[in-house]
């Protein structure tokens, strides 16, 4: 697998029911972004690898169930429990513009409107009203992190491109 051209969305934690669905834990907001007829690559624990057709995928509790073509019994579906799942970036849903999936915004350098150095992005964390960037910079010794709230005046640019974020930080910060 090319994990640049994939994006791991969950892992799968239990089976479900008799006739092979699976309980999966899912790091992705939506699950919106596939559904039945849609491929997902299944990385086993062991690390054998392949791709499945959905069946069907719906939300249960803090998670999903899904079932997958050619799983259909509940032994056939405990050998995929701790496997991760992954689905292919290029199958991901068009955003519109300005609005970026996470997974491209982790990583990018983030400088001021100075061009002074921050640090990069290592995580996002939802709030509800916005989503707050957690940037940390790796030449410090110490763990610090940088909240930056991901709101029109203080993220001035992004370009995913050259993996580069301009903010104007409130004072404090």
């Amino acid at each position: 697998m090319d994990e640049e051209k994939c994006l791991l969305i969950g892992k799968i934690v239990g089976v479900h029911g008799l006739k092979g669905d699976l309980k999966a834990s899912v790091y992705i907001e939506t699950l919106q972004v596939f559904g039945p007829g849609d491929s997902l690559l299944v990385r086993t624990a062991a690390g054998q690898e392949k791709t499945y057709i959905v069946e069907s995928a719906r939300a249960h509790k803090k998670g999903m169930l899904l079932s997958l073509k050619g799983v259909s019994t509940v032994s056939s579906a405990q050998s995929f429990v701790g496997s991760d799942l992954f689905m292919k970036k290029e199958s991901l849903p068009d955003l519109n513009e300005g609005t970026y999936y996470w997974f491209e915004i982790i990583g990018l350098s983030v400088f001021t409107k100075d061009n002074i150095f921050v640090g990069n992005v290592t995580s996002v964390i939802p709030t509800g009203s916005n989503d707050v960037y957690v940037v940390n910079d790796p030449d410090k010794l110490n763990d610090e992190e940088i909240l930056i709230p991901a709101i029109e005046p203080v993220v001035l640019t992004i370009d995913i491109k050259k993996k580069r974020m301009i903010v104007d930080l409130p004072e404090g910060l």
